[in-house]
């Protein structure tokens, strides 16, 4: 749990036999917080290598005042007198804790003394989450103003606010409302992978919302955006084992454990580790069903974030695999993550030739197809990612297919302009490089390219700034921090901008942007392309549980993007291919799904 507490050097005041439900007390602070206890009655439900739980004896009949409370000591003498089952009464000090200023406190007892035992082998009994209580299934905080993704960001604080629990409509209220409690949940599916300490997100058998078919949770749009409070995360198990490897939509073992929070989360600490039942079936999805038929009349096109891409990437085989076979080998590809040719090592070197050599030699020698590739280099250590892998977006394109319209490229500095006719100024160029929305990231390539119909196809590959530098959903700041959205909005705005010079120039202009915008479709920055371009999860009626590329935390979701103008937007197909969400974290060839449409670029 934790390792350090820091006593206040103040004398706290000293409260005789008060109950643990009135210790809780109806909000996320206790009202005896800093106050010294005494006679405090419990039952103790689970014992752990920092402490125990208590649950109290004579429990209120409010639902908002969770009637267990973990108590958390040093002393292996103590926690070897009490056993689960035991009722005992303790001394201790009421203390909120917390280890970053991010997250929210959890209440708890510290210190314990003259603990008395004062009898054993009671029943110990779960609540069970889907028969006796169940959590919300949309909205975090009433603090969130019905927007979880909400601008600006951080308005306000949970601890600061310390709001009356309405455990029946938001998450943080109703996880808050059973803090300390030992709970049951009945045949859980996974919602994730472990995490890198072993954690593992899971969904009980109570009402969810956003399930995919799959089995896991996808952020939906709302009022506002669904992003799954109902999700618990399973973390150490109190017993010392480990957890199971889980793969999104595995079903798993009964759990019971304790709700606590650590981390920037809530969470249960299970009494033993949990278990697959079942793995989700099939193990890994179909390639795609999308054929190119090798005109104009419907030419494939993919989009794959192939993760910090070198010459020498051992997962640089299967990336060509993934185009080859679960792609069909698309006629066009936009490219995300390509490093230069020795990839992490701090040099000068800024080429990537090597690199996109390598993939298209490798995909290949699996499909007979030979890819052409284009990119523009960019200014070394300018654009963010790996230090000193200088990552860059590009193309993989059929040359019988596409041909690189009146060819003049710029360089990685050089502003890229809409001409009289539609022209560029230079094919392929970069958007607007040195605008400071930029800064540290990566820059869209533009290029414009004559397809086998005899149209002109401009083609956007961006890859916006992370978000990095977020918050837990479940933390303090209220709407979480979404790290970047500023700088993501700025970007959006000039993609958008450049979208409409083209236009303006040619009302009739086939534009494909596409790649890893790193936002949702309903949060601020990507409603910068309305009526400008259109998602194709939108134009065809992919239901939207199914729009995920991406999995993190509890949620299955969509950072990467494919949008079209007008014309494109006829007779269009598309499909995310889950060849990466769906699978182990020891097999995952790249923490992004690929993506791949088909469109019609013939002559309107």
């Amino acid at each position: 749990m934790r390792f350090l507490l820091f006593a206040p050097s103040f004398l706290p005041s000293l409260v005789s036999a008060v109950t643990i439900s009135a210790i809780n007390g109806p909000a996320f602070r206790s009202p005896y917080e800093n106050q010294s206890v005494t006679n405090v009655t419990g039952l103790v439900t689970a014992v752990g290598p920092s402490g125990f739980f208590l649950r109290d004896t004579t429990p209120d009949r409010d639902v908002r005042t969770s009637n267990s409370v973990y108590v958390f000591t040093t002393s292996a003498t103590i926690r070897g007198s009490v056993a689960a089952g035991d009722i005992v009464t303790i001394d201790g000090k009421v203390s909120e804790y917390r280890s970053s200023k991010d997250y929210l406190y959890l209440t708890e007892i510290t210190s314990p003394t003259n603990v008395r035992k004062i009898s054993s082998g009671n029943a110990v009994k779960p609540v069970v989450l889907g028969v006796d209580r169940s959590p919300p299934a949309y909205r975090y905080s009433a603090l969130d103003d019905n927007d979880v993704f909400g601008v600006p960001n951080n308005r306000t604080l949970v601890s600061v606010v310390n709001a009356t629990l309405q455990q029946d409509k938001y998450g943080l209220d109703f996880w808050e409302s059973l803090s300390g409690e030992l709970v049951s949940v009945k045949t859980p599916v996974a919602l994730s992978m472990p995490n890198n300490y072993g954690d593992v997100w899971v969904r009980g058998s109570y009402r969810v919302t956003g399930k995919n078919s799959r089995g896991g949770l996808t952020i939906v749009p709302g009022i506002g955006a669904d992003a799954n409070p109902e999700a618990i995360l399973i973390g150490d198990p109190l017993d010392g084992t480990d957890n199971a490897a889980t793969k999104l939509g595995d079903d798993l073992g009964d759990i019971t454990g304790v709700i606590t929070y650590a981390f920037g989360f809530y969470r249960i600490l299970p009494l033993t580790a949990l278990s697959v039942k079942s793995n989700a079936l099939p193990l890994l999805p179909p390639p795609t069903t999308l054929t190119s038929t090798g005109a104009c009349s419907g030419l494939t096109f993919g989009s794959y974030n192939v993760e910090n891409l070198t010459p020498n990437s051992t997962h640089l085989p299967l990336v060509a695999e993934h185009i080859a076979t679960y792609l069909n080998t698309p006629d066009f590809v936009f490219l995300q993550e390509v490093q230069d040719n020795d990839g992490a090592t701090n040099s000068t070197v800024v080429s990537a030739n090597i690199t996109l050599q390598t993939l298209a030699d490798a995909i290949e020698a699996i499909s007979g197809v030979e890819y052409s590739y284009l990119t523009i280099d960019p200014v070394d250590d300018k654009d963010g990612g790996q230090p000193g892998g200088n990552i860059r977006v590009a193309y993989f394109y059929k040359h019988d297919l596409f041909s690189l319209r009146n060819p003049n490229p710029g360089s990685g500095s050089e502003k890229i302009e809409v001409l009289p006719g539609g022209e560029l100024n230079f094919n392929p160029g970069r958007i607007d490089p040195e605008n400071e929305a930029w800064t540290n990231s990566r820059k869209p390539l533009v290029a414009a390219f004559d397809t086998v119909g005899g149209e002109t196809v401009y083609a956007i590959n961006v890859h916006f700034g992370s978000k990095g530098g977020s918050s837990s959903l479940y933390g303090d700041a209220r709407p979480p921090v979404n790290g970047g959205v500023d700088d993501r909005q700025k970007q959006a705005e000039l993609v958008a901008g450049f979208i409409q010079e083209l236009q303006a120039e040619n009302e009739g202009a086939l534009v494909v942007a596409a790649g890893d915008f790193n936002e949702f479709s309903y949060v601020s920055p990507m409603k910068a392309f309305k009526d400008i371009a259109w998602d194709l999860d939108e134009v065809v009626s992919i239901p939207v549980e199914e729009r995920y590329t991406y999995l993190y935390d509890m949620n299955c979701q969509q950072l990467d993007h494919m949008l079209v103008s007008r014309p494109l937007k006829k007779g269009a197909k598309y499909e995310h291919v889950h060849i990466n969400t769906w699978n182990t974290k020891a097999a995952q060839v790249s923490d992004h799904d690929p993506s791949v449409a088909i469109l019609n670029t013939c002559k309107r």
